[in-house]
């Protein structure tokens, strides 16, 4: 018997039947109330007299077992017609299955027959919707302020409903310029006779759903807690500034990583019992800093989300497939029973002997499996025995939860000091006799962590484990085995590297900015690449653009991504789609002083913020990138620095002013470093 699957009405039927047993003392609320609630007759009345009663009340009045039989064959006369709802006519149709309720009919001259007449009368006549939650303004209309200067609105909607089609006027103006009152004049009219015949007796009901809430709202009698997003809220409650000041804003700004750990340390419970493993502590917390410096493009507490749910997701398929070790052995032996059968249709002497050889080799890997196998089913079935534990306490719990919201103290003891104790001790007991050499565990510790960031980001696990104070060291040494005779130059990206992850610069800021000059062949590149290999384990990693293709205004598109509606605006910029699917990496910028000024202008925006907005709206994360532009202006200087005709600061000193003269100030200034890569002597 399920209320939300009964009308408006029936619910009322049923509320009146249950406030008769009450006041009359009655256990159970039965057929009689409910006929009594629809008609209140002396004949009813005489019969719940004669039921038994209690004094004082009890405290919980159930239904009948004549009323449940007599709602499901309601609910039956429900179903053949497919309503949606319970109705009061069907319920009526249910109670006149009962005998004792034909009887009482029968005494006031009504019969059966007569009483399932009432089906043709469908439902509640419509749920009653107008009448409930809109107001009928000609009802209203003595109640109205009268009309004034509205005259020719009014007319004008006059002559639009009455059309065949495109009946609909929508009245549209500024805030309070008067466009419910024509409305309300035309309510006014309708009541005067003042409109022709096909509207004279229309009803004119007025339905604003917003309106609804506005003034329960306003008077305290709804209270009510909204949800959106700050665009939505921007987008739609905004625009509406009367139901806006109904509401009181709380900004809900993203957990930080302290409280998303405290968060998955909460769901954690329900995780393990659902998925039947185990999940450490120390690997929440390792997860939480992992995303938080990893994944950068999800709001966190969502991505933490999928993280968890990623984890135990895949050890749990681990728990139910064969482990690595048995696996291998298993693909090992069918090669070799493959090869048997080969062998064993050769005649030949060296076919024999090799038959021979496989025989024993097969022998020897059937005596390594067998053990294995029967470790591998021991476990199972300990591991097994671990998840249906789990679970049947997840039940447990949740019924003894139960119990305390009821103040059911006996069942609630019961479950405390009986079957929960009984299963935690028994879950004890096994946990604890686990092997040291096992081959299946339930634990989920921070190396599996690792394995998932790696699926997500491509970093190695290898890489992952180390932190970042580990990866850093020797950073200088590294880049110098690899890039010869630019020591300088070397140097001084180690340095803004470090300055960048000691947080001594701007938080927003890329991991480090760098223009690098000089003359082609001289290692500019090969740094890059070096760079990438040591902070991201792939010299590959860099994402390269030649600027040369970006000279003209329009070429920002390409970089960026075409805005929605031009063509092309589908497949992404060059530059965000790279970064945002690898946001750890390298940019590197090639001959940038051939780029158009716009695509300086675009590059700002990443050199200060360290972010972008795509084409699409999309903003592209650049924090965990370095970005490197590399230029070839000057080169002629450098050159002539090599061959001793000027001093090498005097060289750097014009290479500096022909720089000034094609880059824009504010370029310069968000660069962690300018590098100088020296001519190399041969």
């Amino acid at each position: 018997m399920n209320p939300d699957k009964f009308t408006h009405k029936t619910n009322e039927a049923m509320a009146g039947a249950y406030e008769r047993a009450t006041s009359l003392g009655h256990a159970q609320f039965t057929l009689l109330q409910v006929d009594a609630a629809q008609y209140v007759d002396r004949v009813f009345h005489q019969a719940l007299k004669k039921l038994p009663a209690q004094s004082p009340a009890p405290n919980q009045v159930r239904a009948s077992y004549s009323l449940i039989k007599a709602i499901r064959h309601a609910q039956a006369a429900q179903q053949s017609r497919r309503d949606t709802h319970l109705a009061v006519d069907q319920l009526i149709l249910g109670l006149l299955e009962d005998s004792q309720i034909t009887d009482l009919l029968k005494e006031v001259g009504v019969t059966p027959a007569k009483g399932k007449r009432w089906r043709v009368h469908p439902g509640d006549t419509t749920f009653q919707a107008l009448k409930s939650y809109g107001t009928d303004l000609v009802e209203q209309a003595g109640k109205l302020d009268p009309v004034i200067g509205r005259d020719e609105e009014i007319r004008r909607v006059i002559r639009i409903l009455p059309r065949r089609t495109k009946n609909n006027p929508v009245l549209i103006g500024e805030p309070a310029v008067g466009k419910t009152v024509v409305v309300e004049g035309l309510a006014q009219r309708i009541v005067r006779g003042d409109v022709p015949s096909n509207l004279a007796d229309v009803r004119l009901v007025a339905l604003d759903m917003a309106n609804l809430f506005k003034p329960m709202l306003a008077w305290g009698q709804l209270r009510c807690i909204g949800a959106t997003t700050l665009e939505e809220h921007r987008k739609y409650i905004e625009k509406d500034a009367a139901f806006e000041r109904r509401f009181q804003q709380v900004y809900v700004a993203e957990p930080s990583v302290p409280n998303t750990i405290s968060i998955l340390q909460g769901l954690k419970e329900k995780y393990e019992g659902h998925h039947g493993v185990r999940i450490q502590d120390c690997a929440l917390v390792i997860a939480a800093q992992l995303s938080s410096r990893y994944i950068t493009d999800v709001i966190f507490l969502t991505k933490q989300l999928i993280w968890f749910m990623e984890i135990v997701q895949m050890w749990e398929l681990q728990l139910d497939s064969q482990p690595d070790e048995i696996d291998k052995h298993e693909r090992k032996r069918m090669q070799l029973e493959v090869e048997l059968h080969a062998l064993e249709k050769e005649n030949d002497k060296a076919s024999k002997a090799q038959l021979v050889e496989v025989w024993r080799e097969l022998d020897d890997l059937r005596d390594k499996l067998q053990p294995l196998k029967m470790k591998y089913r021991k476990e199972k079935g300990r591991v097994d025995e671990i998840r249906r534990l789990k679970q049947k306490r997840d039940k447990l719990i949740l019924a003894l939860q139960e119990a305390e919201r009821r103040y059911d103290l006996a069942i609630a003891a019961n479950l405390i000091y009986g079957e929960i104790q009984e299963v935690e001790s028994t879950l004890a007991q096994i946990e604890g006799t686990a092997d040291e050499n096992i081959m299946l565990t339930e634990t989920v510790g921070p190396e599996h962590i690792a394995d998932v960031v790696n699926c997500w980001t491509g970093i190695p696990v290898t890489r992952i484990g180390q932190n970042e104070k580990e990866r850093l060291i020797g950073l200088a040494e590294r880049l110098h085995q690899r890039v010869v005779g630019q020591n300088q130059a070397v140097d001084a990206v180690a340095e803004a590297v470090l300055r960048s992850r000691a947080a001594l610069g701007r938080p927003q800021q890329p991991t480090g900015s760098f223009l690098f000059l000089g003359p082609a062949g001289v290692g500019k590149t090969e740094l890059s690449k070096s760079l990438a290999e040591q902070l991201f384990d792939d010299e590959n990693l860099p994402i390269r653009t030649d600027m040369s293709e970006h000279m003209e205004q329009h070429s920002v598109a390409r970089l960026i991504g075409a805005q929605l509606g031009y063509v092309g605006h589908k497949k992404g910029g060059q530059l965000t789609e790279a970064a945002r699917r690898r946001p750890y990496s390298v940019v590197l910028f090639d001959e940038v002083e051939k780029a158009h000024l716009s695509v300086f202008n675009t590059l700002l925006q990443v050199l200060d913020d360290g972010r972008l907005t795509d084409g699409q709206g999309r903003t592209v994360d650049f924090r965990n990138t370095v970005i490197i532009m590399k230029s070839n202006l000057g080169a002629e200087h450098l050159l002539s620095g090599l061959s001793g005709k000027c001093a090498m600061q005097v060289v750097r000193d014009r290479v500096m002013q022909e720089v000034r003269r094609h880059f824009r100030p504010e370029l310069l200034s968000r660069l962690d470093e300018i590098v100088f890569f020296d001519p190399l002597i041969t």
